[in-house]
Parts: structure tokens; sequence; C-alpha cells
């Protein structure tokens, strides 16, 4: 799934979504009619077969041989649309605000998890399946939890994680695999001195989303939080870990360890453009699942076999990996909220997701989906030699945690838009770091108050 300015950079999810939005209004309309069943109080039908509901994702559809098994087994017809992910939201949100139906089913991203649970627009989900249940084998379902409900099940599991070209890091004496902050930035200065790259980090300095979760994984690294669980910002003191982030993002662009042309890159751009070409020997802050589908194809990449996965480097060890993923709720306008219930259900099952990884062969495989949400999805996967790094990748999502302590605040977007725009600015040389640092917290406290 390819999202401007948005995370998960290859392009993978990218097939068919202009054909998405040009048959939404042929498909919604093929299922507008209210069909037979119980209904419940917000006007939505308990019934559970015979019903058709229509699914709304940023992806090419499942197997066909999936969902028709789906249907032989509950008597639920799936009408499968296809959207690209910035207009999903707009189409989520138009729908929800002018309360008339859009999907039985459609996307919960982390990052609109704390406006959706604020505006009650979905269902929580822990009345229809047990969560409680998946806590321990769905480690990112923390990052879909508000005030004790479940707005989405993560059907994906995406986190941010740091990539090495390890031929790179190699040719020029560096170290591999270093573990602390300074390391990695030792590291990439004799990459540099050596001749062996001019510009060996890969940052997102384009004013986009790409920007904004870089440093949050950045952050995280020095050893902080970029937000409490008010929304108040962790970032502003000079000696914090997100303004040690932020300086040694800029700095690192200032002293050429980064390319002059990022300024305008976002993240897709320079995992495809520059990290895939070996233009550069490490990305910081990269997405699970990278290597196998983008840097180890030959049509798109000229590093196959180079990319390795490295454990965040952080201030003093190894640093977790923050969560980034997608989920499906249950729209609170749907016209079978139960149905869709059955869906979510089955399409987000350990063995389900088992199959759309391609552990039991080729004919199951979901071609677009990326890592299993269920760490015993992921483990099938990893015995079984189904996933490029997957010895890795297993540990870093059983200890990813989300991005910020409460969940993302209602007001994300707004804080997001002040992160990049400010960061950029700073790259740009506009304004200090110092000043940047500043605008972004007066955003965040002037949101949390407001909230």
């Amino acid at each position: 799934m390819l999202r401007t300015g948005r995370r998960m950079g290859t392009a993978r999810w990218n097939a068919a979504l202009m054909a998405g939005v040009t048959s939404l209004a042929l498909v919604l309309a093929g299922c507008s009619g209210s069909g037979p069943g119980d209904k419940q109080s917000s006007g939505g039908s308990t019934q559970t077969s015979g019903v058709t509901i229509t699914v709304a994702l940023a992806s090419d559809p499942p197997p066909k041989a999936a969902l028709a098994a789906f249907t032989k087994d509950t008597g639920i017809t799936v009408n499968w649309v296809n959207i690209d992910w910035d207009s999903l939201q707009s189409k989520i949100s138009a729908a929800a605000t002018a309360k008339t139906y859009f999907a039985d089913a459609t996307n919960v991203d982390w990052s609109r998890v704390g406006q959706l649970g604020k505006l009650k627009w979905f269902y929580p989900m822990d009345t229809y399946i047990d969560t409680k249940a998946m806590e321990a084998d769905v480690p990112q379902l923390a990052s879909f939890t508000v005030d004790g409900h479940v707005v989405g099940v993560p059907y994906d599991a995406s986190f941010m994680v740091t990539t090495v070209n390890t031929e790179l890091f190699q040719k020029a004496g560096a170290n591999p695999a270093p573990k602390t902050m300074d390391e990695y930035t030792e590291a990439l200065k004799t990459i540099k001195a050596k001749g062996v790259l001019e510009h060996p980090l890969n940052i997102p300095f384009a004013a986009a989303e790409g920007l904004s979760t870089y440093w949050y994984e950045t952050t995280g690294a020095f050893g902080g939080t970029v937000l409490d669980k008010d929304g108040k910002p962790q970032f502003t003191s000079p000696d914090s870990p997100g303004y040690k982030a932020a300086q040694w993002m800029v700095d690192a662009l200032k002293t050429g360890l980064v390319p002059p042309g990022n300024i305008n890159v976002t993240d897709s751009q320079g995992q495809q453009n520059l990290m895939a070409k070996g233009q550069v020997a490490s990305t910081f802050s990269d997405y699970s699942g990278n290597v196998g589908t983008l840097y180890n194809i030959k049509a798109s990449s000229s590093v196959v076999g180079k990319v390795k996965y490295l454990p965040t480097p952080g201030a003093s060890g190894p640093a977790a990996n923050l969560s980034n993923p997608d989920g499906v709720g249950i729209p609170k306008e749907a016209k079978y909220p139960n149905a869709a219930a059955k869906f979510i259900e089955w399409f987000t099952a350990t063995e389900q997701q088992a199959d759309f990884a391609g552990v039991n062969g080729p004919e199951k495989t979901f071609a677009t989906y990326p890592i299993p949400s269920h760490l015993s999805a992921v483990q099938q996967m990893v015995a079984k030699g189904n996933l490029v790094g997957g010895k890795d990748l297993e540990p870093m999502l059983k200890g990813s945690k989300p991005v910020f302590e409460g969940g993302a605040p209602s007001w994300y977007p707004k804080f997001s838009n002040a992160v990049y725009t400010n960061l950029h600015a700073a790259a740009t040389g506009s304004m200090s770091v110092e000043q940047a640092i500043k605008t972004i917290g007066d955003t965040a406290n002037q949101l949390a108050s407001g909230s």
C-alpha cells in the first residue's frame, strides 16, 4: 500500500487505486437497498447470512477463492472497494459527519484512532469480538485502544525499523551492526570519510507525514516519547530526547550525511530511489517488510541481498520499534455490523493471515499483504522461511510500542502537520531547530488544551 506522504514505502499496494475510486459510486449504489433482518438501535441489521457487505480498504482484494470460502461458510458476500488511503480517510469522515452509509467495514489507521474514538464514529470492536483474547498474540492492539475500547483490529503489522546496506558499511570498514546512536553516527561518518558514499544516510525531509514518523522513531531511539498520555509535549527542553532527535536529523543534513536533495524527498521516494538503488547506505526509520518486498526485488532494486534489518540503535543500546499499523473497523452507519464483525474476525485471524502471507502455498497468498499482525502467524512464516529477515523482525514486532503513550490524540493530523512543516523549515534553514521545536510544542499545548 503506497500512501502519499504516508508510510509503507513500496508500490505494491498501488495497483487499481484509481479504479477503486471511480467504481465507488457504482459499488455503493449496488448495495444501497436495506436488507431484511432485525434492526439495531443505530439502524443496522443484525443479520449475518444472505447479506452483502461492502469492505473499503486501500488495497487490492484477497484471493477470490478465499472470499468465496468465507461466503460459503457464513453466507456473507463481500463487495471489496479499493480506494487510495488519503481519499479513503476523507470518505470515512464525510460519511460519518453526514451520518450516511459508506461501508460496513473500513480502515482504522493507527494515527486516526484517537480521533475516531473521541468522535465515536466506529463501533467498539470489543463488543463484537473477544479482543481481550488477542492481546498476547497481537502486540499492536494497544495502538487501537482508546478509553478501554478497541476501535479497530490491526490486520497488518507495520513498525518502523532501521535498514543498512551491509556491503557498503563493510567496504568502508564501518561497523555494520552498531548498537547505539553514537556508534551508528560514527559508522555513517566513516562511510562518508572513506569516500564509499558522499551522502550515506536517507532522511525524507519533504514536508509530509513520513518526516513526522521518522522523528518519532528517532525520538524513541534517543530514549524518549513525543507526547505524554495527556497529549502534552515531551520534547521542548534542549536536553530532551525529542529535541536531540530533531537536532541530530537536521545536523545530518547540514554536515552532508544526508543528500542535499532530500529536502524535497518523501519517505517512499527515499526508499525506492535511494535505498533500493544503493545511493545511500542506511535508512534509520524504514518500514518493516521493505527488505523482502522492495530491496530484494530485482525489478525495483540494485541492492538485492545486501540490505538487512538492524536492531534500531538507541541511546545506550537497541531501542524499541514504534508501531504504525493498519486496522479495520465498523462504522456506526454500517448496514450489517454483525456481518462485518464476522468478516473482520475471519480477515484478521491467525490462520487466515498465515494463508495470506504465503505460509500455506501460493494459491492462498494475498499478493499485496504485508506482515501479519498476529505474532503466531509471523512465527509460522519464520519457521517456514517465508519472511525475509524474519528472525530479526519477530522480536521487533514482539517488543514494538505505540507511537503515543495514550494513543494518537484526536487532533493528531494537525499536530503532525506542525511537526513536518517546522522540521522541514529547520532543515531548509528558514528557522532554527530551537524555533521549530518551540512552534511544534506550542501547537501541541494548544491542541491538548482545546481537546
